[in-house]
């Protein structure tokens, strides 16, 4: 669990960044879902969009990734979802958080 600072600190560091990732109208598939972990192993904090044509709850979608991935969910903020895993084996890490 993260701390609302430590989500801040997270918040300001994704900002300018654009989104790693998209979900469209098929909404969250397996290969979405795997695609998203390759991300969040390679990059710790990432941005995805979710599309106008996606059927599925922003919040819902948000829940299910978190729960699926073992991460961390930063924020949605309209139609963007945050979201932050700690990878141990990489060398520079964003936070010293673990989850």
């Amino acid at each position: 669990m993260i701390t609302s600072k430590e989500r801040a600190e997270l918040k300001k560091i994704i900002s300018t960044e654009t989104a790693a990732y998209q979900v469209g109208k098929d909404g969250l598939t397996d290969a979405n879902i795997q695609g998203i972990k390759d991300c969040l192993i390679a990059r710790e904090l990432i941005k995805i969009n979710i599309l106008q044509n996606c059927d599925e709850d922003i919040k819902v979608i948000a829940n299910k990734l978190a729960e699926e991935l073992n991460c961390e969910v930063v924020a949605t903020i309209g139609r963007k979802v945050i979201l932050y895993k700690f990878n141990p084996k990489k060398n520079s890490h964003i936070l010293n958080v673990k989850l």
